[in-house]
């Protein structure tokens, strides 16, 4: 398989930038004091970034690096839907960079993770995380299984597959506004059979999905 193309933004380098390659990304930090530098995905993440606030970036790279959950058996709670996936999303402020991941409840394997999106808000994705669900699981024909959310503003919006937010268009928040209209007119269009259930936090703890940044 062949290995997935990234993108590099130099922040603080010898010549800040957008990088298509490691190597060149190398050549602009090495040897730098206080070299400020991360990879994306996409080269529209890496622009974005790039003409972004690079705290908004490093922030979040530091506290997933940090925070470390403690291994929970959710199998040994009853309630707790047994082969079910867990979403959250996370958003340093209103509006700001936001990001979204499944992962498996029973082993924490994240299943997937999108973002930073920028000028977007919490519950925009939490939405995202929750569709973007419900589409992996309709492509694997896999609809037993439950997905659950902490966020009953996106359940809410889910069932009436209609984004209710406040947050104004901007040409910076582009990108996740255009992710949230693809969301709609995919509920618009199927019909998924899986649950989607509230995570009992009083109960049961943070949602496994948690960024941990609370």
């Amino acid at each position: 398989m062949a290995r997935r193309r990234k993108f590099y933004v130099v922040w603080a380098g010898h010549s800040p930038g957008v990088y298509d390659s490691w190597d060149e990304c190398k050549l602009q930090t090495e040897n730098f004091p206080g070299a400020r530098y991360k990879s994306f995905d996409s080269q529209e993440e890496a622009v974005m970034a790039y003409r972004g606030n690079p705290d908004d970036y490093m922030n979040i790279f530091r506290a997933m690096a940090s925070n470390r959950k403690p291994i929970v058996n959710y199998s040994a709670i009853p309630e707790i839907v047994q082969g079910s996936i867990a979403v959250d999303a996370a958003c340093s402020r209103n509006p700001g960079p936001v990001e979204y991941q499944g992962v498996d409840v029973a082993t924490g394997k994240q299943l997937f993770h999108v973002g930073p999106l920028q000028g977007g808000s919490n519950n925009m994705g939490e939405f995202l995380a929750i569709v973007h669900a419900l589409a992996m699981l309709t492509n694997a024909g896999r609809g037993d299984v439950a997905i659950y959310s902490d966020s009953r503003t996106a359940m809410a919006w889910v069932r009436n597959r209609k984004a209710k937010t406040t947050i104004a268009p901007t040409p910076e928040n582009e990108r996740i506004r255009t992710l949230v209209a693809r969301a709609e007119a995919w509920l618009q269009t199927h019909n998924p059979t899986n649950r989607i259930l509230k995570w009992d936090t009083e109960k049961w703890g943070e949602i496994p999905a948690d960024f941990g940044r609370k």
